[in-house]
């Protein structure tokens, strides 16, 4: 199971036991979008190879505030 905890600057994640943090700047990149509009499942695909996603997916930018 994958745990994310959502901050201003970055996202907590603890996967397979390890933890470890994605900073604002890496996501952004990663999706080549801005934090506030990047969703909980885009995240969660970036950690996992193959996540099983439930739930409508959220925007970072609605989480945090």
């Amino acid at each position: 199971m994958t745990t994310l905890s959502f901050e201003d600057d970055g996202v907590d994640v603890v996967y397979e036991g390890t933890e470890f943090r994605m900073e604002k700047d890496l996501i952004e990149e990663a999706t080549e979008k801005n934090y506030d509009d990047v969703t909980d499942h885009e995240v969660l695909q970036l950690v996992e190879p193959n996540p099983a996603l439930s739930g409508e997916p959220r925007r970072i930018g609605d989480i945090v505030n």
